[in-house]
Parts: structure tokens; C-alpha cells; sequence
């Protein structure tokens, strides 16, 4: 019986393969990416969000105004930003502070009273805040306007972008 059992595993390792240098594309969040999306990033179809920065100028304008993000590289390897979401007259939500990556997430922590940490989800394209954010984050916003779900497409991906960036009140959102 001690055969067999050896047998059996010689045969169940023999199964396994080695990881390939294709494997080495993966997922935003780590997990090895499939077939098709390995051969997306290689085509240059999809973005390779491990390899890209989120340094640029984020916009997304509707009926209520215009929801600004801008990200600009800073000294430590991490990123200062600025935001400004507009809900309509007298309610917005705006701050600014320091983010780190974390695979496909971005992590934003605002300056200034209460220690607002919002994990937002980063693409490449664009980046998203949760449907749900600390309470802390509150005072950031005027009104009823909420920081949750709100999304910013990329609009440009250069520093120059992303300093040019004023909020509605005409004051530059992410100051050198």
C-alpha cells in the first residue's frame, strides 16, 4: 500500500504545473488574471493597473456641477490630493491630503480635525469611493452632500493636469 500512495503522489505533482512568466500579469488585487485578460494587457487593449500612476485630473461633470479630483506625485513615494463633489447649490463635499496605492485600491487620508480615511477603488481609468465612508468625513461636506459612491473618470494623467485643477470657487484644488 506504501507504493501506491507514493505512486499517487508522484502522479498528483506531476499534475501540477510551475507558474510561467504569463502568469506574472494579474489582477489589481493580486489574484493570478486569466487567459483573456493577460492577453487584454499584452494587446494594450485594457490597462495594466499595477503599472499605472494615478497622478492626473480626474472630472465628471452633470446637472448639479462638476466632481474634480487631482492627484500630484509627492516627496515620500506617496501622492498629495484635492477634491471638490458638487450636489448642487450649498451642498458639496471638499478636501485634500496624502494617498498611498494598495494594489487596486487608493488609500486618501484628509488633512485637517476629524482623521477622514476613505479606500477608494482605482482602475487606471478612474477612481471610485464606496457606497460607504467613515463618519469622520462628514465635516468635509456642506449640506446633505456625501462623499459615498461618488466616481471620478480620468481626464488626464500628467502633474500639469492635475495643478491646473480649481475648484468652483476658483481656488487651485491641488496647490504645489
Amino acid at each position: 500500500m506504501p507504493r501506491a500512495s507514493l505512486a499517487l503522489l508522484l502522479l498528483l505533482a506531476a499534475c501540477q504545473r510551475a507558474p510561467t512568466a504569463a502568469d506574472a500579469a494579474s489582477e489589481p488585487g493580486g489574484a493570478p488574471a486569466s487567459g483573456l485578460e493577460r492577453a487584454a494587457i499584452e494587446s494594450g487593449a485594457i490597462t495594466d493597473t499595477g503599472k499605472t500612476s494615478p497622478v492626473g485630473l480626474y472630472q465628471r461633470s452633470h446637472e448639479a456641477g462638476r466632481d474634480l479630483l487631482c492627484v500630484m506625485p509627492a516627496k515620500d513615494a506617496a501622492f498629495r490630493f484635492g477634491l471638490q463633489a458638487n450636489f448642487g447649490e450649498d451642498q458639496s463635499c471638499r478636501g485634500q491630503g496624502t494617498a498611498r496605492r494598495a494594489g487596486d485600491k487608493l488609500i486618501l487620508s484628509f488633512t485637517g480635525g476629524d482623521r477622514c480615511i476613505v479606500v477608494a477603488q482605482y482602475d487606471g481609468d478612474q477612481v471610485a469611493l464606496p457606497g460607504v465612508v467613515d463618519m469622520a468625513c462628514a465635516d468635509l461636506c456642506e449640506g446633505r452632500g456625501t462623499l459615498e459612491g461618488v466616481s471620478f473618470p480620468r481626464i488626464a494623467n500628467d502633474a500639469a493636469s492635475a495643478l491646473r485643477a480649481r475648484d468652483s470657487d476658483d481656488k487651485a484644488l491641488c496647490e504645489g
